[in-house]
């Protein structure tokens, strides 16, 4: 579905626990998320840092959609 998105002209960022399976499906824009049970965020941390977490990982997927890709592109921290 990510793809067909893009075709149309839309960007679309990809947030996944498992980066091989967004670039297998052809996903340009991948955001690797923290874990499997908790993709955006950390319950262990606490309500404050995780809060703090999951805005840094919105923020960077924001980034990513107002960035021009050639082709797939891993948005690491």
């Amino acid at each position: 579905m990510v793809k067909e998105i893009e075709r149309v002209g839309i960007p679309v960022v990809h947030m996944c626990t498992v980066v091989p399976i967004s670039l297998t499906i052809g996903a340009n824009r991948i955001i690797p998320a923290i874990g499997i049970p908790y993709p955006l965020g950390d319950p262990n941390l606490g309500e404050k840092k995780s809060k703090k977490l999951r805005r840094q990982l919105v923020d960077r997927a924001l980034s990513a959609l107002q960035t021009e890709v050639d082709g797939q592109t891993v948005f690491e921290k």
